[in-house]
């Protein structure tokens, strides 16, 4: 376009000039900067809304683009014409039996979502913090979102598909693959849809945090700068990972991540980096039992459920007793694990023992199964320290080394330059 302006004013008939100039409406229907193709809209199914005259439509096993028109309905057979262009056409008018289909809404279209509470988990004290999880849509979900929370969000952190080319994420119920010619360009239109409305969930000082890698990652930085306006800063970031993909002539150890600053946001130093060869050896060390998310719960896994004997004396793991998996199958234990506590008075041949309950006083998972275990104590990457309750089943707290740290330890990558009387590796640092 700048070229067609210089042109222009090269014109020497300043009434032609400005005809020409006032003809050239060619910027105002161009996009400039990240040029992409935006792609038909984004379908939802409604799932258990009534099929009825009228309602636009779409086979339950097919395609959601593939949309039909509801002309009658009648003992359960819908009589529908499907949509091209935005018009129905009666030559194709077929009946499809009610039960097969599903009632979808286009992007942009009215639609008021809600959500339904299917279960919840207490910690035990409603007065304190809480999360939800809502399984939905994103779009919808950051759209219902915007009711209550418009402008109140500190940070939004999103890991979106990396669109790899394998079949991970679909487009209008389609699975977007590397056959795809318009795989990227449904990416960015997947994408910008939702950077919008995240945008405003923002507080004038939020944050927001997408994570990707080298496939989508120069697409995304343009198009973060380009949608983002209001972001006083787009930096990008590189985090290692534990172990390296080739998807190349490279092999590459690293994601990347974008950070979006507004207003006075900005980063807060650390004691540590975390990167550097002074990083303190504490962390390499992590809480044995898990966190308790929705697939961390006894019924979920029950054989990770087990208690650990510990000698007082040495703080050494001694053995392990029977899991909750062993114990049902045993017929000594019934009923739900998920609300099952532990005995705090039982002990294993007189030594005390830990499970791995959270503060709140539920029951979670370990990390590991108890073979396992115990073969990590013998390689020196289980630790035992006394806890501020000197009872119960939380007397003891045991901490592990994950899975990317102990190959650093074997390969001779970080150095065990100590060990505490119990055996444990206690000093590492990074060798150079």
């Amino acid at each position: 376009m700048a070229r067609i302006e210089e042109k222009i004013a090269e014109i020497a008939d300043k009434a032609l000039r400005q005809s020409i100039a006032e003809d050239a409406k060619l910027k105002k229907n161009t996009r400039f900067g990240l040029v992409f193709e935006e792609h038909q809209p984004e379908v939802v199914p409604i799932y258990g809304k009534r099929i009825k005259r009228g309602e636009r439509v779409a086979k339950k096993t097919g395609n959601l683009s593939e949309i039909w028109r509801v002309v009658s309905v009648k003992d359960g057979l819908a009589v529908c014409e499907q949509e091209k262009g935005g018009k129905t056409v009666a030559e194709t008018r077929e009946s499809f039996p009610t039960q097969q289909l599903v009632v979808i809404s286009s992007m942009g279209e009215t639609i008021y979502p809600s959500l339904t509470p299917m279960e919840s988990i207490s910690n035990g004290d409603p007065s304190k913090p809480h999360h939800v999880l809502i399984e939905a849509d994103n779009y919808h979900a950051l759209q219902l979102l915007l009711f209550p929370y418009e402008g109140k969000v500190d940070c939004i952190y999103i890991d979106p598909p990396y669109n790899t080319g394998a079949r991970d994420w679909k487009y209008n119920n389609d699975f977007v693959d590397k056959n795809d010619q318009w795989q990227h360009s449904k990416w960015l239109t997947f994408m910008v849809k939702r950077l919008r409305l995240a945008e405003r969930l923002l507080k004038p000082d939020g944050v927001l945090i997408v994570t990707i890698d080298e496939h989508e990652v120069n697409n995304l930085g343009l198009l973060l700068q380009q949608t983002l306006v209001r972001a006083r800063d787009i930096q990008t970031d590189v985090m290692n990972t534990a172990g390296s993909l080739s998807p190349g002539k490279f092999s590459r150890a690293e994601e990347y991540a974008f950070f979006c600053f507004y207003g006075k946001s900005k980063p807060v130093p650390m004691r540590t980096d975390l990167l550097s060869d002074t990083a303190s050896s504490s962390q390499f060390w992590f809480p044995l039992f898990r966190s308790r998310g929705l697939n961390d719960r006894p019924s979920k896994r029950a054989n990770l459920v087990y208690p650990i004997a510990i000698d007082p004396e040495t703080l050494r793991v001694v053995s392990t007793g029977p899991s909750l998996k062993q114990r049902v199958v045993a017929g000594v234990l019934t009923g739900d694990l998920d609300a099952w506590k532990p005995d705090p008075e039982e002990t294993l041949n007189g030594y005390p023992l830990v499970w791995p309950v959270l503060d709140s006083g539920e029951v979670s998972t370990w990390q590991v199964a108890a073979p396992s275990l115990m073969k990590l104590q013998t390689e020196g990457f289980i630790r035992v320290r006394k806890s501020a309750n000197d009872a119960g089943p939380r007397a003891f707290s045991i901490q592990y080394v994950k899975s990317g740290n102990r190959k650093k330890v074997l390969s001779g990558e970080v150095e065990v330059t100590g060990k505490e009387p119990s055996g444990v590796a206690a000093d590492r640092k990074l060798t150079t």
